[in-house]
């Protein structure tokens, strides 16, 4: 049992780096496309990595129910965000100095993006 919570221990820290790293990027970077980069994946997969850590800790206790809901809701919601902020910026910047290729620059007002 002392190595699963080594093991959990050493998953809390490395998820607790990487959501380090993530708000580093975000003050850092210059720009809102690199900004959403930076607190989508790093912070994603850090907050992932803290919470296997929390469930292996917290194996045969009720509370690793709301750890997997957590972890769920994390793998759901991170992507749609990400989606929408990058449209806003898209929206709301002028991306064609930014951008090496402008997908959405070719399309009219009333054209749909492809899925």
């Amino acid at each position: 049992m002392i190595v699963l919570d080594v093991f959990a221990g050493v998953l809390v820290l490395a998820g607790s780096v990487l959501a380090l790293t993530a708000a580093i990027g975000v003050v850092r970077f210059p720009n809102t496309l690199a900004r959403m980069h930076s607190a989508t994946k790093p912070q994603v997969l850090g907050l992932l990595l803290v919470l296997f850590g929390a469930l292996i800790r917290l194996r045969g206790s009720h509370d690793a129910g709301m750890v997997t809901v957590s972890i769920l809701f994390a793998l759901i919601t991170a992507p749609v965000v990400a989606h929408r902020v990058g449209r806003l910026a898209y929206r709301e910047q002028d991306m064609s100095k930014v951008l090496s290729v402008d997908q959405l620059g070719e399309l009219d007002e009333d054209d749909q993006p492809p899925l």
